[in-house]
């Protein structure tokens, strides 16, 4: 009997070292690809080989996350023999750190908005002493901050290769893709089309709604992680338990190793998937509508927003 307890330990000690071996395997061919396709494509634009660089770390997170989802779902076929818990295992992998852990797109936004508020109050200020906005523009380029500097070279880079002044604006708004970039960005094509009056009073409104909108992200995103940490003492238990009894415990959950067992455990997935879900809906922040792009075609638009801040 000891002799088969110890047959049936070596199988699963080797069938679970196989399935890791699976996903470090498929891990190594998508950062492989990954970096295939970065590399023939980075002679095209070097602004492209920025962004991709940018992109990169993202990529390679994201690689590994799906290396470890299908080495854990493997692992949890092999130990437990149920194809519903491996598959619930993996995506467990895949989803839970997206969803009780840290928000880089959160980070981003607010730091891009902040961003955008300190170039503004760069460009009131240099406005202030008698400078043209397009000066103003070359002024503060190389002193933007690291969010949005990429974007604000490009602006500088179009002005100086003697592009109109408005399109150029309409291209930095679609670079930005952010509401409160479209407020800014509507009072500076005013002022270049139109001639606004008080620009620099308008900037300063502007830069200090922008204050405000990081703000109020803020403290939305304080109130989300008292919730993530509730959650993750709720997820965190019922995962120690369930691993408990599978290495300890395992005819307790014997019930489910039949087809019945199986669409029970199903059900179990979806409801704790129902919920994340829920739980991310309700901490998502809405994004008003974007209303200045490249694709628009009436004029009135950023002179009525300018107009309205006033």
């Amino acid at each position: 009997m000891a002799a088969v307890n110890i047959t049936i330990s070596a199988t699963t000690a080797l069938s679970a070292l196989l399935g890791v071996g699976v996903g470090v395997g498929l891990l190594l061919v998508i950062i492989g690809w990954r970096g295939v396709n970065v590399n023939r494509r980075s002679g095209l634009f070097r602004r492209g080989q920025t962004r991709r660089a940018q992109a990169a770390p993202r990529d390679q997170r994201q690689a590994l996350r799906i290396g470890l989802a299908i080495a854990v779902g493997v692992l949890t076929g092999v130990a437990t023999g149920w194809v519903v818990g491996a598959v619930l295992a993996g995506l467990a992998v895949w989803a839970l750190p997206r969803v009780l852990g840290r928000d880089p797109e959160h980070a981003r936004r607010v730091a891009r908005i902040e961003a955008i508020a300190t170039w503004t109050e760069m460009l009131r200020d240099t406005l202030s002493a008698a400078a043209g906005l397009e000066q103003a523009i070359l002024a503060t380029a190389p002193l933007a901050p690291p969010a949005i500097r990429g974007e604000i070279t490009d602006l500088a880079v179009r002005i100086e290769n003697g592009d109109r002044l408005a399109p150029s604006l309409r291209h930095l708004a679609d670079q930005l893709a952010d509401p409160t970039g479209d407020l800014v960005i509507a009072a500076l094509v005013l002022a270049a089309e139109q001639q606004a009056r008080q620009l620099g009073d308008l900037l300063g409104s502007l830069a200090h709604t922008a204050r405000e909108q990081a703000s109020m992200r803020m403290r939305v995103e304080a109130g989300r992680a008292r919730t993530r940490t509730s959650v993750r003492v709720i997820v965190g238990t019922t995962l120690c338990f369930a691993v408990a009894v599978v290495l300890l415990n395992r005819p307790y959950l014997s019930a489910y190793d039949s087809a019945t067992g199986q669409i029970v455990l199903l059900g179990i997935g979806i409801l704790f998937g129902l919920g994340f879900a829920w739980l991310v809906r309700v901490a998502r922040v809405a994004e008003p509508e974007r209303f200045l792009s490249l694709a628009a075609d009436s004029e009135d638009q950023p002179a009525l927003v300018a107009e309205r801040q006033v």
